[in-house]
């Protein structure tokens, strides 16, 4: 495999596992029968936040790590990613999360068959609104993805102890959940939105009723407006 590849693997792979541990918490929290059970947003954030951190050290030492289509358009607009390798990149992310979910299905099958609470199945796999209004929906993920990509661009100016990246942007993510992520669950990501929503689609889950696609738009643009912003502002810095 080339280094191109490992690349592209590498972004298959670590967002397989976000999905999978970020998922997997919500999962443990909304279905029924669960030892975690109605442990609460803060369980969430914090394992989230976790799942970013623990994919990031799975990728990183054969890639960038984006794990999210946001943060490669983001990047590559700010002239610090190759556009050759944007589609490569989006397309695994998203067959990442799509498999990812899938997994966490397979660790909570009994679970899922003992939930009967429709919004509480979509939501293990895909995000949605606290309130609906499309306007506010894609504001609130383009200011969250813009705090996200803008923060990564200002951590390429600092200097971390050896192999702590990570975990800063571990920290990144929950504080970005904690403070942005009660309105729509703060996808800011649109391969973990829309991968573990197309598995949703095809799994055969009782009681799992619709997948919300009059929805999923708003976490793919939103994500992608909030990136591309927020590398605008990058190249305009003097920096």
């Amino acid at each position: 495999m080339d280094a191109a590849g490992l690349q592209i693997f590498s972004e298959f792979l670590g967002t397989l596992i976000l999905v999978l541990l970020g998922d997997g918490v919500v999962a443990g929290v909304v279905l029924a029968k669960s030892k975690a059970e109605n442990a609460g947003w803060v369980v969430i954030t914090l394992g989230w936040g976790a799942a970013v951190t623990i994919a990031v050290y799975v990728s990183g030492f054969m890639g960038p790590a984006h794990l999210n289509p946001a943060v490669t358009l983001g990047l590559a607009s700010a002239g610090l990613f190759s556009w050759g390798l944007v589609i490569p990149f989006i397309l695994a992310q998203l067959v990442g999360a799509f498999v990812g979910a899938i997994i966490v299905w397979l660790a909570y099958l009994p679970q899922y068959a003992a939930t009967k609470d429709e919004a509480a199945i979509l939501g293990s796999f895909a995000t949605g609104p606290a309130i609906r209004s499309y306007g506010a929906n894609v504001l609130t993920e383009a200011i969250g993805t813009f705090v996200l990509v803008f923060s990564l661009l200002a951590f390429t100016q600092n200097t971390f102890a050896d192999g702590f990246n990570p975990v800063v942007v571990g920290i990144l993510i929950l504080s970005i959940g904690l403070s942005l992520g009660g309105s729509t669950g703060y996808a800011i990501n649109p391969a973990r939105d829309l991968g573990p929503r197309i598995a949703h689609q095809i799994l055969p889950i009782k009681h799992k009723g619709d997948s919300d696609w009059a929805y999923s738009w708003v976490p793919i643009v939103g994500p992608f407006v909030g990136g591309v912003v927020a590398a605008l502002l990058w190249l305009m810095l003097p920096i």
